[in-house]
């Protein structure tokens, strides 16, 4: 005799765990309505009781990453918070790469997303810091709240070149551009990888912006008119 087992209602949630799992292994590109509906083995119209649309969707997966930031319960205030908040949103980043291209088609702040920046921004205000100065913190640390730091100009990946052309890309590069190449040559020589290492930049500049905020308020700095 064949035992049926119940499957589970579906409810936001589930819908939502299951486009998470499908853009870790499959990236932001692979999710879609009717994507999200096979892989939870219903018709595409199901996911409509749940979710808008896809744009509604991809929000939600953003949501439910954000609510399972992994902050201490004593994180202490200030920076010390601030930094645990930032550190935790990393994480959370680097476990899900698809995250970042999702929070930089975002256009609306959800109330999951605002709450996030309450909380850093209440970790600054409980610490003694101005609303003022508060408010300046929050624009300096921009899209770092979220775990990364938009870069200008950043290249795709692409097929590393053979010996000969690197050698030769070096030289060039040498010859017309002498700083970036002393930059590059010597990342190159502190990082086993061989490139820049990000988490470490990262956190050198979380540091230095958080140090520099510690600084002001103390001096008791107040903004221009």
């Amino acid at each position: 005799m064949v035992v049926e087992t119940k499957r589970a209602p579906l409810d936001r949630a589930r819908v939502l765990a299951a486009a998470v799992a499908l853009a870790d292994r499959s990236g932001l590109d692979a999710v879609s309505m009717r994507a999200v509906a096979a892989e939870l083995g219903v018709v595409p119209m199901a996911l409509y009781k749940h979710v808008d649309d896809k744009d509604d969707l991809v929000g939600g997966m953003i949501d439910t990453v954000i609510e399972g930031y992994d902050v201490p319960d004593a994180a202490p205030a200030g920076a010390d918070q601030v930094r645990a908040r930032i550190r935790a949103a990393r994480t959370e980043l680097l476990r899900h790469p698809w995250l970042r291209p999702a929070i930089e088609t975002r256009s609306r702040r959800t109330p999951t997303v605002i709450a996030h920046m309450d909380a850093v921004a209440g970790a600054f205000l409980a610490d003694g810091y101005s609303v003022d100065l508060t408010h300046h913190a929050m624009h300096a640390l921009g899209h770092r709240i979220w775990g990364f730091s938009p870069e200008a100009f950043e290249e795709p990946p692409a097929t590393p070149p053979s010996p000969a052309e690197q050698e030769a890309i070096m030289r060039m590069m040498a010859t017309r551009y002498p700083s970036v190449t002393a930059i590059a040559i010597d990342a190159a020589t502190r990082n086993a990888s061989g490139a820049c290492d990000d988490d470490a930049e990262f956190d050198f500049t979380l540091d230095l912006l958080l140090d520099a905020f510690a600084r002001l308020r103390a001096a008791g700095w107040v903004s221009r008119a």
